[in-house]
């Protein structure tokens, strides 16, 4: 992000893109996501599991994937929605995805989730700097 940019901004405010060259980089290649080996490293996420909410979605997913009861498990870097969309999947689609994944949590799932996220890094897929809501 640029050094001008106000604490509120996700992505693009008034029209203004306060997203850097390298970070746009950085961003569609999920390189910015390396930082989240730490927390599991201290148990507070996984590998695998529904993605921690952000500012611009928080009150509608946590409501959604409480009553769905998503929120059964740690979350983690990569999930069941990311490899599903990504940022292309509404909020309502993101809880039914970290749902199913939660209450049917398997080896072979986590494996299919670990090798779809390193091919749709590969390819950027479903990176978008704007969510659909």
């Amino acid at each position: 992000m640029r050094v001008d940019t106000p604490e509120v901004a996700l992505n693009d405010l008034h029209g203004h893109n306060y997203v850097t060259f390298i970070g746009r980089i950085m961003r569609e290649t999920s390189v910015n996501e390396l930082s989240q080996l730490f927390n599991v490293s201290k148990g507070q996420m996984s590998f695998i599991g529904p993605r921690p909410v952000i500012v611009a979605e928080e009150e509608e997913l946590v409501s959604e994937r409480c009553n769905r009861k998503a929120d059964r498990c740690l979350p983690g870097i990569s999930g069941w929605a990311q490899v599903n969309g990504r940022d292309r999947v509404t909020i309502l689609k993101k809880a039914m995805y970290d749902a199913e994944y939660a209450l049917d949590i398997n080896l072979w799932r986590d494996i299919k989730i670990l090798f779809l996220t390193i091919w749709n890094i590969l390819f950027a897929r479903g990176a978008v700097e704007e969510k659909i809501q």
